[in-house]
């Protein structure tokens, strides 16, 4: 586990991210804005603004981000910084969506210790110290969470065999904090993400006692020398074995 300072930089930085990022909305005028231009406007936006607090933060830690250069000398550190400055940019580009994030995480051996999660829109920032409490599960319908431009073929089955429908929703962060709030009860990815796609969700996910692994079951490892990650699953944690076995059943 992080120490508290690294909780708090990861929430503050990826907070005073995402105050930027809504600054950025509110000044570029109306819905008549190039939903594109706007979204590539506030990648590199926020991009500077945290690789600037982090190298003065931690001069020493390399950072993997996906809007600038893979820095090399990740591999072969303990530490890396991962972040998605921009986390559901189609979506922070179209006016009145909430579901785009910002993404920090620090990872040290190949796990999260210390990861934050803003939704800007909606006001919250969430982080693994203190970790969020997971609401008791409501409703009959397993709630899987599901990209609205892709759907995966695996959700579909999912809740074809366990009698669950599924959400649509933008940002992968927005998607596992779904599952966090008790919003939604599964995310499952099967059509492969990139490390910052997922390294800080995964860490506040996990802080908060959800289940999460590769579909297979086994454990994510992030820093990998290619950042390329096939899947994923976040769910809660009394629902891990059914999820896991209806996964295996589909093949």
């Amino acid at each position: 586990m992080g120490s508290s300072t690294e909780h708090r930089d990861a929430a503050r930085i990826a907070a005073e991210a995402g105050q930027v990022l809504l600054r950025l909305k509110e000044t570029s005028g109306s819905s008549d804005s190039d939903p594109r231009a706007l979204g590539a406007r506030g990648d590199r936006l926020s991009h500077d603004l945290i690789v600037d607090l982090l190298t003065r933060a931690y001069p020493g830690d390399p950072i993997l981000s996906e809007e600038g250069r893979d820095d090399t000398r990740r591999i072969g550190s303990r530490r890396v910084w991962i972040v998605d400055p921009l986390d559901g940019t189609r979506e922070f580009g179209e006016p009145g969506r909430i579901d785009w994030a910002v993404h920090v995480a620090l990872i040290e051996d190949g796990q999260p210790i210390a990861a934050a999660v803003a939704l800007p829109v909606r006001g919250l920032t969430m982080g693994m110290a203190p970790a969020a409490v997971l609401p008791p599960r409501s409703g009959d319908r397993l709630r899987i969470v599901v990209s609205r431009t892709r759907p995966p073929e695996l959700a579909q089955q999912l809740a074809s065999r366990l009698g669950g429908e599924l959400i649509p929703m933008g940002s992968a962060g927005a998607k596992t904090m779904a599952v966090v709030l008790g919003e939604a009860d599964v995310y499952v990815h099967s059509g492969g993400q990139y490390e910052w796609d997922s390294a800080a969700p995964i860490g506040v996910a996990s802080a908060a006692g959800l289940h999460v692994s590769r579909i297979d079951g086994t454990p994510l490892q992030y820093n990998q020398p290619n950042p390329w990650l096939p899947d994923q699953l976040v769910c809660r944690p009394e629902l891990a074995a059914a999820v896991l076995a209806a996964i295996q059943a589909a093949g």
